[in-house]
């Protein structure tokens, strides 16, 4: 797989409904790492799971509560958080977010293709 060369303009990438008021758009990607967009409508709800990905975001606008094993705490403008792999974590969406999302290993599944690249609620989680 080669890695894309040209930068990616957000307002060129299609954004797919994930999970009820979840939507992404995957940004850029190559054979280690994979980048997200995200907007998240208010009350969405992503339920705990694990995956092989360590993921790392930025909250651009707006307000999420995560929750872990180990506790949850609240994320806002300007705040950055990461999850291991294999660390068990989902969300509440308290304020309409915008939010990136960086994954690695890649996230093959998040790929770009001309249809729908998430086919399941299993594929996003």
């Amino acid at each position: 797989m080669e890695s894309w060369k040209k930068p990616v303009n957000i307002k060129n990438v299609s954004p797919k409904e994930a999970l009820p008021g979840i939507f992404i758009r995957t940004l850029t990607y190559n054979e280690d790492v994979t980048q997200c967009h995200f907007i998240l409508k208010k009350g969405a709800k992503i339920p705990l799971h694990d995956h092989l990905f360590s993921q790392n975001g930025f909250i651009i606008k707006g307000k999420m509560k995560f929750i872990t094993e180990k506790g949850e705490f609240t994320a806002v403008q300007g705040d950055s958080y990461i999850f291991n792999q294999w660390e068990k974590h989902g969300a509440e969406v308290l304020e309409d977010t915008e939010l990136l999302e960086t994954f690695s290993p890649t996230r093959k599944e998040y790929y770009p293709t001309d249809e729908q690249y998430l086919p399941n609620k299993d594929d996003f989680l």
